[in-house]
């Protein structure tokens, strides 16, 4: 072996087998890393591609060619990830060796008209079940090409399949039907927003891979009914998960799951059609019950989950969105009868106040997250009792919650000391006092976000800066916030790594050029609307954050080309810049073309 510069020998590459070369590689957390290892040496570049388990790929580009490649290099692959929203196209290089490899094949030409395809189609299924015989876990995200054809001569391919997403699929029954047919390892399924499906193929599905299904979800498939649902309920007996959102369900589908599935442990329900009587039947069969979700239901009341505190003793996460006959009856019912409960959203229910916020606080005391949207009924004394009684909070959402103020914020503070995540919205109550309040006993925070909180101002954020775990910060509209308070952050908060700052009129080129030299970390920054900044302050932020990958700038009226110049120049790890059209020269976007996905945005 030839010696290395210097007089060094390659000692990993003679000592170590392949076998365990391939299991560091397997422990490597990021695809950076794993491309780097690929290019040290041959040897470790067919090694790598041995260690990859998984691959993401964007349906545009020619996904059917891309696979067709893949699938030679890469022969250990057990998930695949394609995504039709993803905008990832074939390099050219490998785009032309796949052309040339594929030329008298179906992959690189549609039949009408000789054309390129652009989405993954029937042809790129054939590809992936005979290049990925073994595979175990494939989403298919809005690959709206593909159908039954495709999804069947899959399913005969790979029957090892446990896990399939067809999220926007427009597949039909015999592709859903082959699958349950092969695929008899088969434990999660996600339909939502396959529109052509109807009960035949959910019928067969069942009965077919009923002994293996722990997780399904169905959403606007409106030709499924109940039918379905009561052949899920007799075969699927080991169903852990059900996510079903649909007009055409009525109690009679629903109740067959609930009273079929005594495993389940997890329940999205969005079904207008559907009563207390479900509720009830869940009370009383699903014991093992962690987590609930109910969305839109205008016909679910009190009695509905008092059942569900009687009967789920193991509830851990329950959501309420917009579910007007509940009160505070419904959530005195859960914190009397669910005491692990640790994660409560409670959104748009406007018949639900004070007081039963105040049950969870006084009977639920390993509450860990609390989301609170809309809540107008909800004051200062129900988060105070919160503070009191639930000691562990460590994630808070408020959204236009006009009755909550520095009161209930400083109850959290002094309770909650393990709370590292603050997400406040709109709520007009709540000031300088309560936010310092976070900033002086909240030590651990890492996540805050204030949006639009007029009262909050430079006094609140220096009280911050003492969390010096800070990670992400958005103050976006709060209009009393200038460059005292950002530069506080900057010289207290070393690990930022996210900021909004977006409409603060008030904030200089000094507070850009305090976080260039106090916070190295940040690599996303929104600066829109600040008509303060000018270019000397982005190139004082830029000379020290080489880490930045993203830049929003728009309407900020001192910044010039010559600023998104030095923005693009100055930052090897660029990957958006968000700016009007006419601030972009020519010569930036020569430089910026092959690393900056989006450059130039007409507003």
């Amino acid at each position: 072996m030839r010696p290395m510069r210097g007089g060094g020998h390659d000692r990993i590459n003679t000592c170590l087998p392949d076998e365990l070369v391939v299991e560091i590689f397997r422990r490597l957390d990021s695809k950076p890393s794993h491309d780097s290892c690929s290019l040290v040496c041959k040897r470790w570049l067919g090694l790598e591609r041995l260690s990859r388990t998984t691959l993401r790929i964007g349906a545009t580009g020619n996904p059917d060619l891309f696979i067709n490649l893949l699938s030679r290099r890469f022969v250990n692959v057990r998930h695949v990830h394609i995504d039709e929203r993803l905008n990832i196209s074939l390099p050219v290089h490998l785009g032309s060796l796949a052309r040339r490899r594929g030329s008298s094949s179906s992959y690189s030409k549609s039949e009408d008209d000789g054309i390129e395809t652009n989405s993954l189609s029937d042809a790129g299924m054939v590809a992936l079940g005979e290049g990925f015989p073994k595979l175990e876990k494939l989403s298919l995200i809005w690959c709206s090409n593909v159908s039954s054809v495709g999804l069947t001569s899959l399913a005969d391919k790979c029957r090892l399949l446990k896990s399939l997403d067809l999220q926007g699929c427009y597949v039909g029954d015999q592709g859903v039907a082959a699958v349950g047919q092969c695929c008899k390892q088969l434990e999660d399924l996600n339909l939502r927003f396959c529109e052509g499906l109807t009960d035949v193929c959910l019928v067969e599905l069942a009965s077919g891979v009923g002994k293996s299904l722990k997780s399904l979800g169905i959403a606007a498939c409106v030709k499924i009914t109940d039918t379905a649902l009561e052949a899920v309920g007799l075969h699927c007996k080991s169903l852990e998960s059900m996510s079903l959102d649909a007009e055409s369900i009525h109690n009679k589908g629903v109740l067959a799951v609930v009273r079929g599935c005594p495993a389940l442990k997890v329940l999205k329900l969005q079904c207008i059609n559907v009563t207390d009587e479900v509720l009830i039947a869940v009370g009383n069969c699903c014991s093992s019950l962690e987590f609930l979700a109910l969305y839109t239901f205008q016909r679910f009341t009190d009695k509905g989950l008092r059942a569900i505190g009687n009967g789920c003793k193991k509830l851990k996460n329950l959501t309420l969105s917009d579910c007007y006959f509940l009160s505070d009856k419904a959530l005195e019912s859960i914190a009397i009868g669910c005491k692990e409960l640790t994660h409560l959203e409670v959104n748009g229910c406007h018949n639900i106040g004070t007081l039963g916020l105040e049950s969870i606080g006084k009977s639920c005391p390993r509450l860990t997250e609390l989301a609170l949207l809309y809540c107008q009924r909800i004051g200062n004394f129900a988060l105070s009792e919160i503070g009191r009684g639930c000691k562990f909070l460590q994630a808070l959402h408020l959204v236009d919650c006009s009755s909550i103020g520095d009161e209930a914020i400083c109850s959290i503070a002094k309770g909650c000391r393990n709370l590292k995540k603050l997400h406040i919205r709109r709520c007009y109550e709540i000031g300088n006092k309560g936010v310092v309040a976070i900033g002086e006993h909240c030590r651990s925070l890492t996540d805050l976000s204030l949006r639009f909180c007029d009262r909050v101002g430079d006094e609140a954020l220096i009280a911050v800066s003492q969390c010096s775990s800070l990670q992400y910060l958005n103050v976006s509209g709060c209009h009393q916030i200038g460059d005292g308070g950002l530069i506080a952050i900057a010289r207290g908060c070393a690990e930022l790594t996210y900021l909004d700052v977006s409409v603060l009129q008030n904030l200089g080129d000094m507070s850009l050029a305090e976080l260039g030299e106090g916070c190295p970390n940040l690599k996303e920054i929104v600066l829109s609307h600040c008509r303060q900044i000018t270019d000397v302050g982005l190139n004082h932020l830029v000379k020290n954050c080489t880490m930045l990958a993203s830049c929003h700038m728009v309407y900020c009226q001192g910044i010039t080309s010559a600023g998104v110049a030095t923005v693009v120049s100055s930052c090897p790890n660029i990957k958006k810049v968000l700016v009007e059209k006419w601030k972009v020269s020519q010569r930036t976007k020569r430089r910026a073309g092959s690393i900056i996905s989006y450059l130039c945005v007409d507003l």
